[in-house]
């Protein structure tokens, strides 16, 4: 089997909160919630039809926590790709995804940035 690129973790300050977020706001399906102890849980949620996904983990030290929101040091860190552009930013911007900037068309498709519930950045981008 050739390798693959199974789940990316994500820190989050608290799983039920990030669980909501990613299912209710931004569709994503859960995969998997499985508790490992009394603050531990497997909480995978990944995009309808992706293979790749969010392992929500919840911030367990105090140097976790200041990471929440900036594991990239600012820069973009996920990149959403969509069959339908605008079906999919009309929505979020209903569900109150705060967006960074206003879509704009490139070589390479249209693309928004938008911001997560904890502050990290995303490609919303339909390939041209």
């Amino acid at each position: 089997m050739p390798q693959t690129l199974a789940a990316i973790a994500l820190l989050v300050p608290d799983y039920d909160e990030a669980k909501q977020y990613y299912t209710g706001v931004l569709g994503f399906d859960l995969v998997e919630d499985t508790p490992l102890g009394p603050d531990k849980r497997w909480l995978l949620v990944r995009p309808p039809g992706s293979q790749c996904a969010l392992l929500l983990a919840k911030a367990a030290t105090p140097a976790q926590a200041a990471l929440v929101g900036g594991q990239t040091g600012g820069r973009v860190f996920l990149f959403l790709h969509t069959d339908d552009f605008w079906r999919d930013y009309s929505a979020y911007a209903a569900r109150g995804v705060t967006f960074t900037e206003a879509p704009r068309v490139e070589v390479y498709g249209t693309v928004v940035v938008f911001a997560d519930r904890y502050g990290n950045l995303w490609d919303l981008i339909q390939r041209a």
